[in-house]
């Protein structure tokens, strides 16, 4: 992967860039989705943040060798203390897991007053985020999964908007845990993913029924149970 072609994964996510858009791609790492995205002229200006002085250093390297630092600016900070409000007008999170996107996101809330999209790539728990987005009056309008060099991932893109017009009142539950989305179309990926999520709660439900019995057991038992009903309801449409 280079500035040049991404990953599948990242390409999915530049995909879902408005084109002129100003962008910050928090967790940028050596930065090659803003260069690719300047390059391809799909944004004017971008922001490429990083926590880690090592990714930090790597992400300055490449946009520098790359002749991009007027339209790329690289800082370090944690999540998005590295934009000022009004400063961007699309924001890229991917590489994460939920929680950690969502919990940027909740520490962040200031800087997002005009921003009109946000593309998210949580490598798990996505339900996380979906969550978030629906507290926090985004509207999910689209969702996409596919799987790169062994491992599954799913990309979320969200505008300001009716949170819960993609859900169904009847199955809201089971969408927000899989996507409304990626239940409706339920591609090869999804099956794939949701499969080995099944196979691996049947074996921690069996380990659970072996460890005895006690209330922090047996809730997590009904816990367990619950995901598998609904994983082998989804999984049979």
């Amino acid at each position: 992967m280079n500035t040049e072609k991404l990953s599948e994964r990242l390409t999915a996510v530049a995909e879902y860039i408005p084109s002129g858009s100003r962008i910050a791609d928090i967790g940028s790492d050596h930065a090659y989705l803003p260069c690719y995205a300047v390059k391809t002229g799909a944004v004017s200006f971008a922001v490429a943040g990083e926590v880690a002085k090592g990714p930090y250093l790597s992400a300055a390297s490449q946009v520098k060798k790359e002749g991009l630092t007027k339209k790329i600016d690289v800082r370090k900070g944690d999540g998005l203390e590295v934009v000022t409000p009004g400063e961007v007008d699309c924001i890229t999170i991917a590489g994460m897991g939920g929680a950690l996107i969502a919990s940027i996101l909740e520490n962040g809330k200031d800087k997002l007053g005009e921003v009109k999209r946000l593309i998210l790539q949580p490598n798990v728990g996505a339900f996380a985020v979906r969550e978030w987005l629906i507290r926090n009056k985004w509207e999910l309008i689209s969702e996409r999964i596919l799987k790169e060099d062994g491992k599954i991932y799913e990309i979320l893109a969200a505008e300001r908007g009716e949170p819960l017009r993609p859900y169904t009142e009847e199955n809201f539950t089971a969408e927000k845990f899989f996507g409304p989305f990626l239940l409706k179309e339920c591609n090869e990926s999804f099956r794939e993913k949701w499969n080995a999520e099944l196979l691996n709660w049947e074996r921690i439900l069996e380990q659970l029924k072996e460890a005895g019995h006690s209330e922090g057991t047996e809730n997590k038992k009904q816990e367990i149970q619950a995901k598998i009903l609904m994983t082998e309801e989804a999984l049979s449409q």
